[in-house]
């Protein structure tokens, strides 16, 4: 218990130091479970310690969010707080840092009307637009880190008691995020030196297209010409460099709208809004999406499709190597930023701004016009196995391996 307790302030820490950057004077907003507590009561303690000017929380109880799925009028699901909405744009405005601590329950809203999810979902993406636009492009500092609860935990190890589950899960974050290391925050500089190398190489050879294939999947994406590459973290607007995921192990980029072509199928389940997708594929012809098929979840995943128009499309790719470390450990953890680490993945929806040149300094109609996509919703879903491979073609057409077997050439 005491080197348990040991582990969760050099969390907090990591979470503080690498993840937001913090500094003096700053406000963090944190959104995490009500079963997540006694962490954030850590987080909260180190940043009172480093200067912070004040700790604002939203907790979320899940099993009021289902209450209100099972009996609240229709009409609810059409309303989203507007002081909230300001809120939040407002302290983006004036530099706040933001920290989610997600604790996904993939089953929560099993049973309940997609159409009535979708909307809700809906309705929060568009009242918090100007809030997300701060957080894509990169202008404040915002991270996710991932805490144990007993539902997400009996998920990830269904024949293990819950308390002993939580156990076996916190010991896989723990080795994720790199607090097994005698240095944690050294040996996450190391890893973003390696990542940065990674990004450098493919920025240099600025490949015009890229392609996928797999079993199920035979794809082609058209990369814009004022594309970048990015991985681990970015320089907000004060020039703090931070992290936005803990763990991170990809490197991602921005797909031309209009330009992705053929079939791609999921290798892991889909965790979204409290619902599981699985066994999916999804069939572009220049970059919209034309066909879709699923063995779990098709109307989950019907309803994500139809968000809005650019739901339709791509907004990010990402290559991670079969055998990144959270690969390597053989678990589907049912949570996105776990297991879109553990796998190469596309997104749809949004691109992010700062995988254009300039791109954070444009407006949403010059993004446009260098190929990004726009969208409410940005949903990353995993393709990568050891059986696929990506090819790189330059912009004199030639054909360059990129991974093979799922591992970097």
């Amino acid at each position: 218990m005491e080197n348990f307790e040991a582990q969760l302030e050099k969390y907090a820490e990591l979470a503080l130091k690498v993840g937001l950057n913090i500094h003096e004077g700053q406000t963090l907003v944190v959104t995490a479970p009500i079963a997540a507590v006694d962490f954030v009561r850590k987080i909260a303690q180190k940043a009172y310690e480093s200067g912070v000017l004040q700790v604002l929380v939203e907790w979320d109880d899940e099993a009021i969010r289902r209450i209100r799925f099972l009996h609240a009028r229709d009409e609810s699901f059409e309303r989203f707080p507007e002081w909230k909405a300001a809120g939040y744009a407002e302290m983006a405005r004036q530099d706040a840092a933001f920290l989610t601590v997600h604790a996904p329950n993939p089953e929560l809203l099993q049973g309940i009307d997609p159409v009535k999810i979708s909307l809700a979902s809906k309705t929060q993406m568009n009242a918090m637009k100007e809030h997300r636009a701060y957080l894509q492009a990169g202008k404040v500092s915002w991270s996710i880190v991932s805490v144990p609860t007993p539902s997400w935990a009996a998920k990830v190890f269904p024949d293990m008691p819950v308390e002993k589950a939580i156990d076996k899960l916190w010991g896989y974050i723990f080795q994720a995020t790199r607090l097994d290391r005698d240095d944690p925050i050294g040996a996450w500089e190391e890893h973003i030196r390696e990542l940065q190398e990674r990004v450098a190489f493919l920025n240099s050879k600025n490949y015009s297209k890229l392609y996928y294939t797999a079993p199920g999947t035979d794809l082609s994406i058209q990369l814009p010409p004022e594309h970048l590459w990015v991985a681990g973290g970015v320089y907000n607007e004060r020039g703090a460099f931070f992290v936005p995921n803990l763990p991170t192990e990809e490197v991602f980029t921005l797909p031309a709208k209009d330009g992705v072509n053929g079939k791609v199928s999921s290798t892991m389940p889909l965790n979204y809004n409290g619902n599981l997708i699985d066994r999916f594929s999804i069939t572009f012809e220049n970059g919209r999406i034309v066909d879709y098929s699923a063995e779990q979840g098709y109307e989950i995943l019907k309803q994500l499709i139809e968000t809005d128009e650019g739901s339709h499309y791509l907004g990010e790719v990402a290559l991670v190597p079969h055998g990144s470390p959270i690969s390597a450990m053989n678990v589907i953890f049912f949570n996105t930023g776990f297991d879109e680490n553990a796998s190469s993945h596309l997104a749809i929806g949004s691109a992010y701004p700062l995988c254009v040149k300039e791109g954070t300094l444009m407006t949403k109609e010059e993004l446009a016009a260098h190929g990004a996509n726009s969208s409410l919703t940005h949903v990353d879903f995993m393709i990568g196995s050891g059986e696929l491979n990506i090819d790189g073609e330059t912009a004199d057409g030639v054909r360059e391996p990129l991974l093979r077997n799922g591992t970097w050439v």
